[in-house]
Formats: C-alpha cells, structure tokens, sequence
C-alpha cells in the first residue's frame, strides 16, 4: 500500500490505499518510517498519496486499537526532519490527524487547492505526537497552531498558504511536476552541497 519511485537521487513515496482514504496501518506506518530512513543517500524525497485524500490518519479499527498513540508516528516524522536532502510533501487533498506529522516533517508543502488541513487531536482525547505542536508553530505561530490543535478548526488549503503551511498551490495534474521542479537544484547539487546549505538554515 505504499509504492517507492526512486529516478537517481528522487525517491517518491506515495500512499496508496484510495479507497481508505489512504488512512494509515501500523505496517504502512512501518514501512514509511523505513522509507524515509533508507532515503538518508537520496537527494530528495517527495511523499504524496493517489486519490483525492493525501491521508485520513491513522486506519480506524488501528486507532482503536493503539496506533494513535503509537511511537510509529514520531519515528517517522523524526527519520523525514533528519533528512540531509529536501523533504517535500505533496498534497493530492486533505490531510487529517497524524498523518500531519509526516508533513510538519517535510522541509517544503505543497497542497491542491481543495485539499484542507486538520488535527482533530483535541475532540479525539489524544495529544499530538511530541514533535508536531513546535513544528506547527514555528510554521504558522502558536495562535493559528491552537487553531488547529485546540479548537479543532479545519484550514482550507488557500488559507493554510496564506498562513504559510502551504508554501505553494498547484492544480493536481500538476501536483508533483511542481514538486520535482522544488527539487531540481537539489538534484543538480552535490550531496554534500545541498546537506551543507540544510544545516546552515537549521
């Protein structure tokens, strides 16, 4: 359920369970998470998903049964931050609940205009994973990230760019060409170039 693209220095992960609203199993999980810990010699790594959702979160009857909280999530989100080549998520249409996780992660997000934005961790009883409310805010700041988190608001795609959550929009025909072309330069560069540049931002 998860398809690895590798073209030279890209690698493309895409989530591919459509008729589930690509919502997530602990294998899926598992297998993302080695993904992006195998993609340390790639020089870019795009996630997306087929369908019109990007991902729904964790698969219901696995929520139920204690994915939601599980260390899966933050194993993934951890092994996309620690990436030495651009991360770029790119939005198909909605992304929900923990899957925000692996997309906080990424270095760059791009979304189709109908997609949204939301984390209903607050009407679920559950926290977030440990690293995804700083990230948030570092992106959008702690009000709009309470938005989000604390008052359960879902942020259409055109306002989350606003925000800058999104950093650019494109229609879904062209949804990883725009994404392949954010990561031309760093395919272009050296390893070791594109690594030295990511750090100095750190």
């Amino acid at each position: 359920m998860i398809t690895l693209e590798r073209d030279g220095g890209l690698w493309i992960a895409t989530i591919n369970r459509p008729e589930k609203a690509n919502s997530l199993t602990a294998d899926m999980l598992d297998e993302l998470a080695g993904i992006a810990e195998a993609a340390q010699e790639a020089r870019a790594l795009i996630l997306t998903g087929t369908g019109s959702v990007f991902s729904a979160g964790a698969d219901l009857e696995a929520a139920r049964a204690g994915l939601a909280t599980s260390p899966l999530w933050e194993r993934l989100s951890g092994a996309i931050a620690a990436l030495p080549g651009l991360s770029i998520a790119a939005l198909n249409g909605t992304v929900a609940g923990g899957a925000m996780g692996m997309v906080l992660a990424c270095d760059l997000r791009i979304a189709v205009p109908n997609a949204k934005v939301f984390y209903p961790v607050m009407k679920l009883g559950f926290l977030p994973q440990p690293s995804d409310p700083g990230r948030l805010a570092s992106l959008i700041g702690p009000a709009r990230a309470k938005q989000i988190l604390m008052a359960g608001r879902k942020i259409p795609a055109t306002d989350a760019h606003a925000w800058g959550l999104i950093d650019e929009l494109a229609e879904s025909t062209d949804l990883i060409a725009t994404a392949r072309a954010m990561a031309a330069d760093t395919l272009a560069a050296t390893a070791e170039h594109a690594a030295a540049i990511k750090t100095m931002i750190r």
